[in-house]
């Protein structure tokens, strides 16, 4: 369209100019105050392979002894029992892996399994079945937020222990989805389909639900579990009272040590409340290793091997290390951001608004004063999410609903640190089964509630792509 008459007699910086009023893209030309600190002044600096691994950078010298302990705990394989190694045997019956930094490797993101991998590793297939009327299923939907596969429990554990049989393999096949830009260039993204196969223990429910998850990054947990309650539930609007077609909403789930229902912050659909129940879940799930939390394996009836293996002692976690690691993970740091003052990143940043990425990818948040931490403590933080639910479309769903989150709902995941995976962890994949093969493949993915984004960054030209993504890779 040309442009108009009184346009026309203006110069040419001017004309660029009052073209730009009228464009509704935000505008950023500099960097805010501080914007490099994602972890406030817990913020580290450090970008290479141990990007993930740093402690808090404001924790104490005499505190990074307990920060070191926990951390061997995490890093270093648990063993069977009986063993001389005491502290670290019981693991299994039934397992995942022997360590949790075999999943979050560098404390950094998993990966979906390579075509000829033994076993699954990083990552993992979660289990259920729809629910009926009866109060056994009530039960185990308040304090689960499912109802477990009878036979083989809430995860899929591909490894076991000598004389009890795993139970099943876990393989994954793609096929490409092609996706074309406004401008013609054509991306294709590769759709999963999940296998398992060499089932130990008999058919799987004819009902059962799948959900395959990667290891999500560590950093910045402590930070997360320190931002108020009511911080969180004042992005929440699942009625869309400002129809921008965004419905955040919080998941509630079981407290197993307050004995009743909280909101959920921590996992691909905030199924955990806290880090000491993620942890205490995941010894128990991926490495078959009890805690007081959780006294006993997940063994089913029809698992007798595994009801009758030798234990590592009662708890096999002692509540020391179970405090050491909790003391770690809330205290892996976050990296700062890089190039914040850089025109194409600025650029970039004023697209991600103006697609509406930041309706669910909150920029910032200040923690509590009453932290579990101090270090955490009243920190201004960049995490780049609101940790609460959104309906993402079909194309993610995995309908396999838990506690309030359905089958098409995902939790929020925060992008600080998003730009170092390759340096940490030496891929790029990305979203809750690792589909997406880089960062753009992960925002074409996304519908439902982000539709409208979708098409948005559907429109933009090959240097506008190029700035969200540098951008992106700031963070």
């Amino acid at each position: 369209m040309p442009a108009a008459p009184a346009l026309r007699r203006l110069s040419p910086l001017l004309l660029a100019l009052c073209l730009s009023a009228c464009d509704d893209a935000p505008r950023f030309t500099q960097a805010e105050p501080g914007e490099h600190l994602s972890g406030g002044g817990a913020t580290v600096r450090q970008f290479d392979h141990n990007a993930f691994s740093m402690p808090s950078a404001n924790l104490k010298p005499s505190r990074r002894l307990d920060f070191s302990v926990g951390n061997s705990f995490f890093r270093n394989p648990w063993v069977i029992a009986p063993s001389t190694t005491t502290a670290r045997d019981g693991l299994g019956p039934l397992f995942n892996t022997n360590a949790c930094q075999n999943c979050h490797v560098k404390d950094g993101r998993g990966h979906p399994p390579a075509p000829d991998a033994s076993n699954a590793v990083s990552m993992l297939v979660r289990l259920s079945i729809p629910a009926d009327a009866s109060a056994e299923h009530a039960r185990q939907l308040e304090r689960l937020g499912v109802v477990p596969e009878p036979v083989y429990g809430g995860q899929l554990q591909d490894s076991a222990i000598p004389g009890v049989a795993p139970e099943g393999k876990v393989r994954v096949s793609y096929e490409a989805v092609p996706v074309r830009f406004a401008d013609g260039t054509l991306v294709e993204l590769r759709k999963p389909t999940l296998e398992i196969s060499q089932p130990g223990y008999g058919p799987l429910h004819p009902d059962t639900l799948f959900s395959a998850r990667i290891a999500p990054p560590m950093i910045g947990l402590g930070l997360l579990e320190a931002i108020p309650e009511a911080a969180i539930l004042a992005n929440a609007d699942p009625d869309d009272a400002n129809g921008d077609g965004i419905r955040g909403r919080p998941n509630r789930v079981w407290d197993d040590v307050a004995g009743q229902t909280v909101i959920g912050r921590f996992g691909w659909k905030a199924g955990q409340p806290n880090l000491n129940q993620q942890n205490a879940h995941a010894f128990s799930a991926d490495m078959g290793l009890t805690t007081t939390p959780l006294p006993r394996d997940e063994c089913t009836d029809a698992q007798t091997a595994c009801k009758a293996a030798v234990n590592g002692g009662e708890p096999e976690v002692s509540d020391n290390i179970l405090g050491l690691v909790l003391f770690y993970t809330r205290n892996l740091a976050v990296p700062a951001r890089r190039q914040v003052d850089d025109p194409q990143v600025l650029e970039g940043k004023g697209l991600f608004h103006q697609a509406g990425c930041q309706a669910c990818h909150t920029p910032s948040f200040t923690t509590a004063a009453d932290a579990a931490e101090p270090e955490l403590a009243n920190q201004l933080i960049r995490p780049y999410s609101d940790l609460l639910l959104h309906d993402m479309g079909d194309g993610l769903a995995d309908g396999r609903p838990e506690y309030q989150a359905g089958g098409r709902d995902w939790r929020t995941p925060p992008l600080w640190g998003i730009g170092l995976t390759e340096t940490v962890n030496g891929h790029t994949q990305f979203l809750h089964d690792g589909r997406a093969r880089n960062l753009l493949e992960a925002i074409l993915w996304h519908g439902g509630e982000a539709e409208s984004a979708r098409q948005k960054v559907l429109a933009f030209d090959a240097g506008q792509r190029d700035a969200l993504l540098a951008f992106l890779n700031s963070l």
